[in-house]
């Protein structure tokens, strides 16, 4: 967590609030759902009123929050609460930045345009992506060639058929084209699981969404993930609040610090600090 912890302390210091952060365990040591798991059991443990009242929360102001692979943990974990009668309306906002958040389709517009980066390169996602499923090799091979997914898994590119969600402008000169199905002969059933890729949930289920704060960098393979995420939550009634960096890369976030400081990112970091500060 070290690398977050001057985010985390600024955060606390700024807006007098209580922040957790989760040390989840890691693939390929521990592959999916391990990760997800660990951030379920301590968001769970952390809203029982008890533990809420030992550290003076108000529990009518909890706010889930994650970057990059953080924030698809951070979309993943909202949903399942949201959706769980146990702790439906527990949660008042998330806060994802450039989160990835599908792995069904690897030829998004901005996989294509800055497959070579700057910070992400699209092999180096796969490769990590597949490690979090399988130490398998034949799957990555597959996924960069976008012939991954089963022949069943048709019915799950509604969700993230980008040429119904981009912004026109986002769209540019790209065709769609839908994925190669049911070539890959190994069988990997977490693909078509929202879990991995919080994409997948139908519209019923992202009506119970809480308010929402989303970044989105230019400059990142991660994109088209935010911006679909954007549409459809938009089209459902939730309120969001996005902030685009033309100017953004892929962990804008963490160059807030020693060694390496990016004023873009002190900006986000901001703004982030105030979005908090106004919804919270």
């Amino acid at each position: 967590m070290s690398a977050y912890d001057d985010l985390n302390r600024l955060t606390a210091n700024k807006l007098e609030a209580v922040v957790v952060a989760i040390d989840y365990r890691l693939a390929p040591k521990y592959p999916f759902p391990a990760a997800l798991e660990d951030c379920v059991y301590v968001t769970k443990f952390f809203l029982q009123e008890k533990v809420l009242a030992k550290y003076r929360v108000d529990p009518s102001r909890i706010c889930i929050m994650g970057d990059s692979s953080g924030g698809t943990l951070a979309a993943t974990v909202t949903q399942l609460l949201q959706n769980d009668p146990n702790f439906k309306g527990r949660i008042k906002a998330q806060a994802l930045m450039y989160p990835g958040l599908q792995s069904l389709d690897t030829f998004l517009p901005s996989h294509q345009e800055y497959q070579h980066g700057p910070v992400l390169t699209r092999e180096m996602i796969i490769k990590l992506l597949c490690l979090y499923v399988t130490e398998d090799q034949v799957l990555p091979q597959a996924a960069l060639r976008n012939e991954h997914m089963p022949e069943e898994s048709r019915h799950l590119f509604k969700f993230v058929n980008w040429s119904e969600f981009l912004p026109e402008k986002y769209k540019k000169n790209h065709v769609y084209t839908e994925p190669v199905l049911g070539k890959l002969n190994a069988s990997y059933p977490v693909l078509v699981d929202s879990r991995l890729s919080p994409l997948l949930v139908n519209d019923s289920q992202l009506q119970s969404l809480p308010l929402t704060y989303i970044v989105t960098c230019e400059h990142d393979i991660f994109r088209d993930d935010g911006l679909i995420y954007i549409s459809r939550l938009r089209n459902v009634g939730v309120q969001v609040t996005h902030e685009h960096v033309e100017k953004g890369v892929h962990g804008a976030l963490s160059f807030t610090s020693a060694p390496v400081f990016l004023n873009l990112g002190l900006k986000l970091r901001d703004k982030y600090i105030n979005w908090l500060e106004e919804n919270l």
